[in-house]
């Protein structure tokens, strides 16, 4: 019996639970926030922040913007920022009980989408996209990295345009926002006729003339780049025509061409395409060299050309002894006697062909083994 009492006693104690909240009870703007918005809280407690925020329910803060007053919680804006703390600690009570700080410079829907972010970490994809900036200066602000990185990471996808960039990469630049002001800087100079163009380009050639001579030289920086990659791009393919000519020349010599190679060698005209792509023109050029009459007094500039390409060949050529393109030998011989201006010259040289062929996509071949001997050059 006495147990029967005690337990009787202990639930006439016991409070009864609280009932259980219904997702069905969220007001209109909870859902429309639900349905559109980008959230890092789970859904009941989102609601239960926003319906919080919204209503302002025992708020004991009012956040005067330039065209109104957001009630707000001391708490959770103190919580949520450091600044803000920092604000309500130094704030004095007004209208009885709360607390007044001052949010001005940005529009009031700005600061209320800021403030909701700080209560529920959502937001509206369309608020979002109009007040980007405002809301990447508030997060700057007032110390809201995450915040921050919402903002960054909109602009990056979607948000960044060649009228904004100019305002986006001066915030940035004010906002230590690194990643910001690298993609505006790209998109400027990727794009600076169109930005140059823009009322934000107009604006920040009058209120910051150093950023401007900045960016200015980064296009023209940009435009040396391009020409002289280019250059170099062609450059290489001057390179990789002297190598190509370095192979067709070794297989002119040593194995024959349809109508031209060495005296012990049976050429059948009737053979397949060549698959040196210089071997035609280099062909006739052989043809040439051979019965030109001025190439002894280097009158010819055919001629001359065809002298460089077996010194060339010679200082390419991996063989001491045995090679059958004509000179190879004479040419290895002679370096002895050349200067070191000539000799550098020549080493430059050698060093792009060979980087040339690195760097080719065209064709994938090994290194090139030139072994045989000095016989003469047949025509048919």
């Amino acid at each position: 019996m006495a147990d029967q009492r005690w337990e009787m006693s202990i639930h006439r104690c016991c409070p009864q639970p609280p009932p259980v909240l219904s997702l069905a009870a969220t007001s209109n703007n909870c859902e429309r926030l639900a349905k559109h918005s980008c959230c890092m809280a789970d859904n009941l407690t989102r609601d239960l922040l926003h319906r919080l925020f919204a209503d302002g329910y025992r708020a004991d803060v009012c956040v005067y913007t330039n065209d109104g007053i957001i009630l707000a919680h001391a708490s959770i804006l103190g919580m949520a920022s450091p600044v803000i703390k920092t604000m309500l600690k130094q704030s004095k009570r007004r209208g009885g009980r709360r607390r007044a700080i001052s949010i001005r410079g940005v529009p009031h829907n700005a600061v209320r989408i800021f403030l909701r972010f700080l209560y529920t970490s959502c937001y509206v994809e369309e608020e979002m996209n109009e007040f980007v900036l405002h809301l990447l200066v508030l997060s700057h602000a007032f110390v809201i990295p995450s915040l921050k990185m919402v903002c960054v990471q909109q602009l990056e996808r979607s948000l960044l345009t060649t009228e904004n960039v100019v305002d986006a990469l001066q915030l940035a630049r004010l906002c230590d926002a690194p990643r910001l002001c690298l993609l505006c800087h790209r998109l400027i100079v990727k794009q600076f006729k169109e930005v140059s163009a823009s009322g934000g380009w107009k604006v920040m050639r009058q209120s910051d003339p150093v950023l401007e001579k900045e960016l200015l030289e980064s296009v023209t920086d940009d435009d040396s780049s391009k020409i002289e990659r280019v250059r170099k791009i062609e450059e290489r393919k001057i390179y990789l025509q002297l190598h190509e000519a370095m192979e067709a020349l070794v297989h002119i010599c040593r194995d024959g061409c349809r109508t031209i190679g060495p005296h012990d060698k049976v050429l059948k005209q009737n053979a397949a395409p060549c698959n040196f792509p210089a071997c035609k023109g280099l062909e006739a050029l052989v043809r040439h060299f051979a019965g030109c009459k001025n190439r002894v007094l280097g009158g010819c500039t055919h001629c001359k050309r065809m002298w460089q390409l077996l010194e060339l060949h010679s200082r390419l050529c991996s063989q001491v002894d045995g090679c059958k393109v004509p000179l190879c030998r004479h040419f290895k011989e002679r370096l002895r006697q050349q200067s070191k201006k000539d000799e550098v010259k020549w080493k430059l040289l050698v060093s792009k062909v060979l980087e040339a062929k690195e760097f080719s996509r065209a064709r994938v071949h090994s290194s090139v083994v030139v072994v045989c001997t000095q016989p003469q050059l047949t025509f048919h």
